[in-house]
């Protein structure tokens, strides 16, 4: 009777996990959302680590099975996957996941993008022609992502749209509750001048009316040559530099050049959740991108 009741508990274990919607995401600040909203009701898996390039994610053979599996693909959008997810989903052959399918949602649909150029040449680098991809490090777009996560698993599974509104609601007040305080914190930012090494702060820093000197790259995804590095050197030799911004996937020999010449303090600056210790969700992210620039 006892080995009956563990397989029946088993079996129903099995059962509700089957029921769950499954969901994948490109990267983990989605998976962090979308664990939030859905709970019990989802299971999630993040196909990109926290601590990889966004742009250049080395496919792994589990990727295509959580793919095969999916019910939900969530992804950041704006071409930021191009280079790596169409391949995957060509592997895994999902029809629920398709391009055009219920089963898609890309988040770069319900945001403002920034940058978007007005025309595309391998001249000007790894140019995004939809616009920088990095829109979610603006806290304030946070939400926006949310209801959009939101309304699309109320649209897949309806069953459980008192759940998701309410975990929508408890999100969004807390969200709001914290935004209030680092908008408060980076008051004081506000009118500096940085040097960043990638284009991926933008967001971050055009909220807080942090002013952008330059790029450590020559152009996005390209190296910075000597040449760049003295035109930089010109430029911060008249002109007061708060910070030099490094993300912590490129290298930071150049960052640390011109912090050590010029006396300008460097800041190693998390891009996603797991990027960095102390950054294990998405409320964690942002907390520890406003005590790195503020020392608070």
């Amino acid at each position: 009777m006892k080995k009956f009741l563990i397989l029946i508990f088993l079996a129903a274990a099995l059962s509700a996990q089957a029921e769950r919607v499954q969901i994948v995401t490109t990267y983990p600040y989605i998976a962090s959302i979308a664990e939030q909203i859905g709970q019990e009701r989802v299971r999630v898996h993040a196909l990109a680590g926290g601590q990889w390039d966004p742009h250049t994610i080395l496919p792994k053979p589990s990727f295509i099975a959580r793919l095969r599996r999916a019910d939900l693909l969530i992804i950041n959008g704006a071409q930021l996957e191009i280079g790596w997810l169409p391949p995957l989903m060509n592997q895994a052959n999902n029809p629920k996941i398709a391009v055009g399918s219920k089963g898609l949602l890309d988040l770069s649909r319900f945001v403002q993008l920034m940058d978007v150029p007005a025309s595309v040449s391998r001249a000007h680098g790894d140019i995004h022609p939809d616009g920088n991809p990095h829109y979610y490090l603006d806290p304030a777009n946070i939400p926006i992502l949310a209801q959009a996560i939101t309304a699309k698993l109320i649209e897949m599974d309806a069953s459980g749209t008192t759940l998701y509104r309410k975990n929508l609601a408890a999100f969004l007040q807390a969200w709001n509750e914290h935004l209030a305080i680092w908008d408060s914190k980076m008051e004081k930012l506000r009118g500096v001048t940085v040097i960043e090494y990638h284009k991926n702060l933008d967001y971050f820093l055009s909220r807080y009316e942090i002013k952008i000197m330059a790029t450590v790259e020559l152009l996005p995804g390209i190296p910075p040559t000597s040449k760049h590095i003295q035109e930089l050197e010109e430029k911060i030799a008249g002109c007061k530099v708060c910070y030099i911004l490094q993300d912590i996937y490129n290298p930071d020999d150049a960052s640390r050049h011109l912090a050590a010449k010029f006396n300008i303090p460097m800041v190693k600056m998390p891009h996603d959740v797991g990027s960095v210790p102390g950054a294990e969700g998405i409320f964690a992210l942002f907390e520890e991108i406003v005590r790195r620039l503020t020392h608070d």
